[in-house]
């Protein structure tokens, strides 16, 4: 059966958590691309991923959880879990913050999900056991130092539970840069990551959690790589296909 994704097939930089916020600044501040519209390419890359590679083909009756941080990787998983329930699945979405805390893109991703009917539950009241497959969204490239709290309480569940994993961007646990793995940490078994992979997924002992990395557009103009950093040499990724293969 052939790959569901192309491999990558050109030369891309992997960038370092300051690169990635100068991207996202830069493509909202220069290019006018608002945080809800690469929300929305961040879960739907993750929604298609998802019924390809780990449904078959199709979604329809999948239970699916989606572990959501408060932030932009959180809003990501978010927009994903409505669009795979569109498609059929049963989600289940764990918020790892209280609902009053959620970034204003992120609140707007959940009050959609909310009027859509799908559930919103507290850790206590689920069984992970019972998931085909769960989205990782609790941290993106900021993390920097051990998860803690809820976030660490629903890593270690997740981990414990045995049920695959599709991490959003990087996954949890693990610092963008570095690549230094702290505890806990999602072990995935598929990452898709966005606009350019992050430096850290290729060190080894991050590259052991990683699983099979995809690469995912959200819809930054290709110019402003250069733009942003002078001398940095890319060819465009995404020219066959919205989501490549990476290894």
């Amino acid at each position: 059966m052939p790959e569901p994704f192309p491999r990558l097939g050109v030369s891309i930089p992997w960038l370092t958590e300051e690169q990635m916020r100068e991207v996202d600044r830069a493509a909202v501040d220069d290019y006018g691309v608002a945080i809800l519209q690469m929300m929305e390419h961040a879960g739907r890359n993750l929604a298609i991923v998802a019924r390809a590679t780990f449904f078959g083909g199709s979604a329809a009756g999948k239970n699916v959880l989606i572990a959501a941080g408060p932030g932009g990787n959180g809003g990501g998983g978010l927009s994903a879990g409505r669009q795979l329930h569109n498609m059929g699945a049963n989600v289940t979405v764990l918020l790892t913050a209280p609902v009053e805390n959620l970034a204003r893109e992120a609140a707007t991703q959940l009050k959609t999900l909310q009027a859509s009917g799908v559930q919103i539950v507290q850790s206590g009241e689920l069984d992970f056991g019972r998931q085909d497959l769960v989205v990782d969204a609790i941290f993106g490239y900021s993390l920097r130092g051990d998860p803690r709290g809820d976030a660490a309480s629903v890593i270690d569940r997740i981990v414990e539970s045995g049920a695959p994993v599709l991490s959003n961007d990087i996954p949890s646990g693990i610092e963008a840069t570095s690549g230094r793995v702290r505890s806990p940490a999602i072990k995935a078994s598929s990452t898709i990551t966005i606009a350019l992979p992050k430096k850290g997924l290729a060190e080894p002992a991050a590259r052991a959690l990683v699983g099979d990395l995809y690469l995912g557009n959200i819809g930054i103009p290709p110019d402003l790589f250069p733009r942003s950093f002078p001398g940095m040499e890319m060819a465009n990724p995404f020219e066959t296909s919205e989501i490549v293969r990476i290894w």
